[in-house]
């Protein structure tokens, strides 16, 4: 357990109109190789913030974010910590096949084509994969995001609701296929995600309330 995807004491304010909003009030989280970790809490609580620190997208106004292969969260390779966000961010005028293989790609993979295939059968897409995103569900769009992060094998995945468009079967595939990988590889995993089969496959569960973590 080397490497730790970690926040130690996060503070993140910001201002809505005249309020001052503390969206995140003290937060520490570690998520150690080979673990896959739920992170709960109702709309507002902080977990959207805590994820955008954790990525760089966000600066905390306070405390510290460690992430293995860089020295700033912003700057960490796909292969350290990639992620599969809720708005997807899939690339229109490439097909699902090509989004997943430009990661491959940028990645350092030697058959890039050939990886995207195979995470794409994974996931039950290998029939779409030379179909555009708006040519697809949503639910289909977040599993070739899941399939755009998986393929890079990184080191830590974090993912904001990643089976909130998918039927029970899917979400129970997508669970497998996710347990499996981190037991396969080691990688760990970061789930904000209110699905009871999301929760109830995790080694360990934090909750937030208000920008702190609490108990139960």
């Amino acid at each position: 357990m080397s490497a730790v995807l970690r926040a130690t004491d996060l503070h993140k304010s910001f201002r809505r109109g005249r309020e001052e909003v503390h969206a995140l009030r003290g937060v520490s989280i570690q998520v150690h190789p080979g673990e896959m970790v739920a992170l709960l809490g109702r709309s507002g609580s902080g977990k959207t913030t805590l994820l955008n620190c954790l990525l760089g997208w966000e600066r905390p106004d306070r405390g510290t974010v460690e992430v293995p292969g860089a020295a700033d969260p912003a700057a960490a390779p796909w292969t350290a910590v990639a992620v599969v966000p809720q708005r997807f961010g899939l690339l229109g005028e490439l097909s699902l096949a090509d989004n997943v293989a430009l990661a491959a790609r940028l990645a350092g993979q030697l058959e890039p084509a050939t990886a995207a295939g195979e995470v794409l059968d994974l996931l039950r897409l290998g029939h779409l994969a030379e179909r555009a995103p708006d040519e697809v569900s949503l639910g289909e769009q977040q599993r070739t995001a899941l399939a755009r992060a998986l393929v890079v094998r990184p080191a830590f995945l974090v993912a904001d609701e990643p089976t909130a468009r998918l039927d029970d079967e899917l979400t129970a595939h997508v669970v497998s296929t996710l347990r499996d990988l981190h037991a396969a590889t080691g990688t760990g995993v970061l789930l904000a995600s209110h699905d009871p089969a999301v929760v109830a496959s995790a080694d360990r569960v934090v909750r937030l309330d208000d920008g702190l973590v609490v108990a139960g």
